[in-house]
């Protein structure tokens, strides 16, 4: 089976709150996308086509606006969709709310993106809890998937994290980060940079809550990545009464 399900951070999906709404709905007209299959408003920014948004955007748009929490794994054999959906809503009913701090634009590597502008335990945990609790439903990555993260230009580290969890950012080498652009050649960073931080500008400083996990689909290899389904995360005095009842029933 070649489709991939991925675990990710999706502010605003699923959310009633302003300030995450806001931002998706900037980010799904900057990447003129909804994965949810909304209606996107083909907005683009003063002075720039749809066209020179579309060139910078290509693999951001195809997975949608997100930040990863477990990247796109295969199922692992005798493992369903309907299973990993069930898994993913028990957690999220014992798993507290967290936030994204200070939401800051930056260009990591090449790429711009949206990052947590000052520490942030609490998602950071979540990250770690997700890429190891859900590992069981994974498919051991194949050479193939292996070599297309480039072992070579890896750390060390960052090569045992790759054969052991199938991507090199976790854990320690993991990096919060929610993805605007592909890669983009230096003479044009100082513009991109501009017009991104005029986009966003309403939430750049804002403290963004991830109330909600959402399972992505990729139904096919180069398929856009859609929305299979969303589960909310509880305040933290509701996900303590949660992970109780779930220890008690054996469900976790």
């Amino acid at each position: 089976m070649t489709r991939r399900f991925a675990i990710f951070a999706a502010p605003g999906t699923g959310s009633a709150d302003d300030a995450a709404v806001l931002l998706r709905d900037k980010a799904e007209q900057w990447l003129g996308r909804s994965a949810a299959g909304d209606p996107v408003t083909p907005t683009v920014p003063a002075g720039w086509t749809r066209g020179a948004v579309d060139a910078m955007t290509a693999d951001a748009r195809r997975y949608g606006f997100h930040g990863t929490l477990k990247p796109p794994f295969r199922l692992a054999e005798g493992r369903t969709a309907e299973e990993l959906d069930a898994a993913l809503a028990r957690f999220a009913a014992g798993t507290a709310t967290v936030s994204v701090p200070n939401l800051t634009l930056a260009c990591l590597g090449a790429f711009f993106a949206l990052v947590p502008g000052a520490e942030a335990p609490g998602l950071h945990a979540l990250a770690d809890e997700v890429v190891k609790g859900f590992d069981d439903f994974r498919a051991p990555a194949t050479d193939a998937e292996l070599a297309r993260r480039k072992p070579g230009s890896l750390t060390p580290r960052q090569r045992e994290l790759l054969g052991a969890w199938g991507y090199p950012y976790v854990l320690d080498e993991f990096r919060f980060h929610l993805t605007l652009t592909d890669r983009i050649p230096v003479p044009e960073r100082p513009e991109v940079e501009r017009v991104l931080g005029d986009w966003f500008a309403a939430s750049l400083g804002a403290t963004v809550p991830v109330d909600a996990l959402a399972l992505f689909l990729e139904a096919e290899p180069g398929a856009p990545l859609t929305l299979y389904a969303v589960h909310q995360l509880q305040p933290a005095a509701a996900a303590r009464q949660g992970v109780e009842i779930s220890d008690r029933e054996g469900a976790r």
